[in-house]
C-alpha cells in the first residue's frame, strides 16, 4: 500500500475538526448569562458570511462585540437620557427668565425646515408647579388631549413628598418646541424629539392613557400596563416556527418614508404584506397611493408575522414598544426621532435598523437576509422582547419621570411662587 494512504484517515479527521471550529462558536464566550446579553452566535467568518449578506452578518457581529448590557437597577437603562437632556442647564442652571422667555413665545410660529403643515405648528405649553401640590394652566383642560399631557404626569407622583417645588412647561403638541438654531432657549418637556431640538424628553402620556385614536382604540391606544401584559403573554406563547415569514405593516400615510415598503408589497406579496389605512386627514384613494385603504389591525394580530416594520409618524412612533413584545424581529426605520427609552435599544442587537430613505430594492434585500438567516434574526427578536419586558415596566417609566423631575428641580436657580392663574390638580 502506498505510504500516502496510511495518512489519509488522519487527514480527514483534521479537516473535520477545522470545519467544526469554523462553523460553531460558543454561545456564551464572555460567560455573561444576563438575559439581555446577546449570545454571539454569529461568526462572520462562517460559510454563510461568504455571500451577499456578509455586510449584515459583520454588522451583527460588531454590534455583539461592542454591546454592554445596561444597568438594571433603578431604571438605570434610561439614566443617560436625563443627563444628556439636562446637561445644557448644568453650568448656569434653570432661571426664571429662561422659563419666562419660553412662556412669552406661546402662540408664536416656530420656523423650521419641515413641511408647511408641520412648520405652522405653534409653541403651546402648559405650566405646572410641583411640590406637595400640583397646579396647571386652565387651558390644560381644553387641550387637544385633555388630561393626557397635563394631569397624569404629575398626579401619579403627588405622594412623593421629596419634590422640591418646580416650575415646568410641558408641550401639548406632538412636535418638539425648542429648535437649536432658533433665537430663544428655555426648558420645555416634550415626549419626542430629534437631535435638532433642545426639548427635555419625558414619558409620553400614552403610557397611561390616550395616544393615537383609531377605530380599534377609539380613546387612544393607552394603558401600557395592559398592553404590555397581554402582548408579553402572546409573545411567549407564540411559536417562532409558526409565524408567517413575511414583512408586515399597517398604518396611515403620515410620511412618504413608508411608500417603498407599500409598493414592494404590491409587487412582491410573497415578501411583504404592507398596506395603508385611513387617518383623520384621508380624503380619497390618492392618500393611500391609489388603492382603497386597508382595515386597521390590532397589535395582537401583528404578532402572527416574523418581520414587523416600524416607521415614525408625525413624531416618534407609539407602535415600537408594543411590537417588540411580539417576539418578532422589528425593522426599525430611521433613527432621527427618539423617545426616552429608545437609546437603550441598540441596532442589530434589539432590532434591524433601516435607513429612512431605503429603496424597494434595499428593503427586499433586508427581508431576504432575514429569511435566509432565521436563527440570527430570531435572536434579535428575543433580545428586543427582553429589553422591553425587563426595562420598560410601568415602574421603570415612573422611576424615570421621578428622577427627571428631581434632577430638573435641583437645577432651578429660583424658588417658584404660586401663580394665581394656575388651578390645582387633584391627585
Amino acid at each position: 500500500m502506498p505510504p500516502f494512504s496510511v495518512f489519509k484517515p488522519r487527514l480527514c479527521v483534521i479537516l473535520l475538526v477545522i470545519q467544526h471550529a469554523v462553523h460553531v462558536k460558543p454561545s456564551n464566550v464572555s460567560g455573561n448569562n444576563s438575559p439581555d446579553c446577546p449570545s454571539e452566535k454569529v461568526n462572520k467568518y462562517s460559510k454563510e458570511a461568504n455571500s451577499k449578506y456578509l455586510k449584515y452578518l459583520n454588522l451583527i457581529a460588531d454590534a455583539q462585540r461592542d454591546y454592554k448590557p445596561c444597568n438594571r437597577d433603578r431604571c438605570g437603562c434610561h439614566a443617560s437620557v436625563i443627563s444628556q437632556d439636562l446637561k445644557m442647564f448644568k453650568e448656569k442652571g434653570i432661571s426664571a427668565s429662561s422659563i419666562q422667555s419660553v412662556k412669552a413665545k406661546q402662540g408664536h410660529e416656530i420656523p423650521s425646515n419641515q413641511p408647511q403643515s408641520v412648520s405652522r405648528a405653534k409653541l403651546h405649553v402648559s405650566q405646572q408647579v410641583l411640590g406637595h401640590r400640583a397646579l396647571s394652566t386652565r387651558s390644560c383642560a381644553r387641550a387637544a388631549r385633555p388630561g393626557a399631557h397635563c394631569e397624569w404626569n404629575v398626579e401619579k407622583l403627588l405622594p412623593c413628598s421629596w419634590f422640591t417645588p418646580a416650575l415646568l412647561q410641558i408641550n401639548t403638541r406632538d412636535w418638539p418646541q425648542i429648535p437649536k438654531n432658533y433665537g430663544f432657549f428655555g426648558p420645555v418637556f416634550s415626549f419626542s424629539k430629534t437631535s435638532e431640538y433642545n426639548d427635555i424628553m419625558y414619558p409620553a402620556w400614552a403610557f397611561w392613557e390616550g395616544g393615537p385614536a383609531i377605530s380599534l382604540y377609539p380613546r387612544g391606544i393607552g394603558r401600557w400596563d395592559v398592553h404590555r401584559k397581554e402582548l408579553g403573554k402572546l409573545g411567549n406563547s407564540s411559536k417562532w416556527e409558526e409565524k408567517i415569514p413575511k414583512a408586515f405593516f399597517r398604518g396611515s400615510r403620515t410620511c412618504s418614508e413608508r411608500d417603498a415598503l407599500i409598493l414592494l408589497s404590491r409587487e412582491k406579496p410573497e415578501l411583504a404584506d404592507a398596506q395603508y389605512t385611513k387617518n383623520q386627514a384621508w380624503k380619497s384613494e390618492a392618500d393611500t397611493l391609489h388603492v382603497a385603504p386597508a382595515q386597521e389591525v390590532s397589535f395582537e394580530e401583528h404578532c402572527q408575522y416574523k418581520y414587523l416594520f416600524n416607521f415614525r409618524g408625525v413624531a416618534a412612533s407609539f407602535r415600537l414598544k408594543h411590537i417588540l413584545l411580539c417576539k418578532s424581529v422589528v425593522f426599525h426605520v430611521g433613527n432621527e426621532w427618539q423617545e426616552f427609552f429608545y437609546p437603550a435599544l441598540k441596532p442589530w442587537i434589539h432590532y434591524i435598523p433601516v435607513d429612512s430613505s431605503a429603496s424597494k430594492e434595499q428593503l427586499q434585500e433586508l427581508i431576504e437576509f432575514a429569511s435566509h438567516h432565521d436563527d440570527v434574526v430570531r435572536e434579535i427578536a428575543e433580545n428586543g422582547y427582553k429589553m422591553i419586558w425587563n426595562h420598560l415596566r410601568m415602574k421603570d417609566v415612573s422611576c424615570y419621570w421621578r428622577k427627571l423631575l428631581k434632577k430638573y428641580a435641583s437645577l432651578q436657580t429660583f424658588k417658584p411662587s404660586r401663580d394665581e392663574m394656575l388651578v390645582e390638580i387633584k391627585g
